[in-house]
């Protein structure tokens, strides 16, 4: 058994001679394998991993680039560091056998003293990378872990002021949970038809998805005469209610201004500045039209139209699934953007069963 505390090298060289000088150059500071051949490496490394390998370049039968080839392609010894020790001294072969991936190339004869200080020096920087790369693993072990924890909060955060609407909005019941489904439907639908996809892909889904559970969060700002009025509401009573959308926005720009790790509330500010926009321009609060309108918005308009229709109110009775699909349809172009509306067809059984399986 060789001593664990000294580094491994394998020497290959069909020499027996240069093996028993190197052999006896090194053993002092290495435990030293002396291989006459490719294939006795071979044989070896199956048992043996060396922390560098000495090799010769003439050899019969494999040559020492073609070891260093099959070395280099084999993800198992491709990190090994390989040093070629050969009396080839011209320039182009020493190019050769460093473009093959070995770390130096020494011309024989060689000083002991020489060789010795090379190993080191290359044994230094194996030990110097293995110890990068461990800080660089359990850097990104840590940088995940905050993540996660940030990623929770955040959660933590939204969820929190979504039931606060919820409670607050005692007729909308669990209409923060279905929208939220039916958005998710409707964006892996876009993405699997390739529409508005080269947008969306840009999104992180996981904060687009959570945040669109505020787009209500204006209704805070609402007073409980006017949200949980059990009845229609009058004209002076609705333009009160619309400034929830703006209001959202405003919400969320201050718990933005009392943090520093609120940037995931920009999709937040989104849906809930625009979801009551319109394409043809007469929705609310700014009266946006088209591709103004931003991609969150138009998506949350169609999920929050469509809850609304399928869910009973105090001012009016649920419509069917067939009634509310045919509703979503009929503002195509006026109400909602035509490509989503599109898309919204193909999923209209999807929204049924989400609705159903959702009910308050």
């Amino acid at each position: 058994m060789y001593e664990n505390k000294k580094p491994v090298l394998m020497l290959v060289d069909d020499n027996k001679a240069n093996l028993t000088i190197g052999k006896s150059v090194l053993s002092e500071y290495y435990n030293v394998f002396a291989l006459p051949s490719a294939d006795k490496l071979f044989e070896f490394l199956k048992n043996v991993t060396p922390d560098l390998i000495l090799l010769d370049i003439d050899m019969p039968g494999m040559n020492g680039y073609e070891t260093i080839t099959i070395l280099k392609a084999d993800r198992q010894y491709a990190d090994i560091p390989v040093i070629f020790i050969s009396a080839k001294t011209s320039e182009a072969d020493e190019y050769e056998g460093l473009n093959l991936g070995a770390v130096d190339y020494i011309t024989k004869p060689f000083a002991p003293s020489l060789l010795q200080k090379r190993i080191e020096n290359h044994l230094l920087l194996q030990r110097q990378k293995a110890s990068l790369q461990d800080y660089n693993s359990n850097l990104i072990k840590m940088v995940k872990g905050k993540t996660h924890q940030l990623f929770s909060l955040q959660s933590a955060i939204i969820s929190n002021m979504a039931e606060l609407v919820e409670f607050r909005d005692i007729v909308t019941g669990r209409h923060i949970s279905r929208t939220q489904k039916y958005l998710k439907k409707l964006i892996e639908q876009l993405i699997e038809d390739e529409v508005y996809s080269d947008e969306i892909l840009l999104w992180d889904m996981n904060e687009i998805l959570l945040s669109s559970q505020l787009h209500d969060i204006g209704k805070i700002a609402i007073s409980d005469t006017i949200l949980n009025k059990p009845g229609k509401l009058t004209k002076e009573e609705q333009e009160v209610m619309r400034t929830h959308a703006q209001k959202g926005v405003e919400v969320i720009e201050k718990i933005e201004h009392s943090t520093d790790f609120a940037g995931f509330m920009e999709y937040a500010k989104l849906f809930a500045g625009t979801h009551h926009e319109k394409w043809d321009g007469s929705g609310y609060p700014k009266g946006l039209a088209g591709a103004e309108i931003p991609l969150e918005g138009r998506i949350m308009a169609i999920a929050d139209v469509y809850d609304a229709l399928i869910s009973e109110r105090p001012y009016k009775k649920s419509f069917t699934a067939d009634e509310s699909t045919r509703i979503i349809i009929s503002g195509t172009g006026s109400h909602f953007d035509p490509s989503l509306v599109e898309i919204f067809t193909k999923l209209k059984n999807d929204f049924a069963a989400i609705a159903v399986e959702y009910a308050d």
